[in-house]
């Protein structure tokens, strides 16, 4: 059985049915998906959980907090991680990402 890794990305730019990609090697499916909340982000978690998802990584949107609630949402049965940054890169990331206003 091929593992399954998922990295979730988070904005409400975002159309999910159209921006999501697959990978698949000889040992594992990689999914890039996204969602447009926290609250779509629960509801694909969970189908992921059914589906089968051994770990995902969360893109730096999500954070601290919102990472653990996933973890607590799939009673820690998931690998979850979260992207994170230097402290010193902060202004160029709020930079960029303020331009999705």
């Amino acid at each position: 059985m091929k593992k399954k890794y998922v990295f979730l990305l988070m904005g409400s730019h975002y159309d999910p049915e159209e921006h999501k990609a697959c990978f698949e090697t000889e040992k594992q499916i990689t999914y890039i998906l996204t969602v447009r909340s926290f609250e779509e982000a629960c509801d694909k978690v969970s189908i992921l959980e059914k589906e089968g998802v051994g770990a995902i990584e969360l893109c730096g949107a999500f954070g601290k907090e919102k990472a653990q609630q996933l973890i607590e949402r799939t009673h820690n049965k998931i690998a979850i991680g979260y992207v994170t940054n230097e402290a010193s890169q902060n202004d160029l990331f709020a930079k960029f990402f303020s331009n999705f206003g």
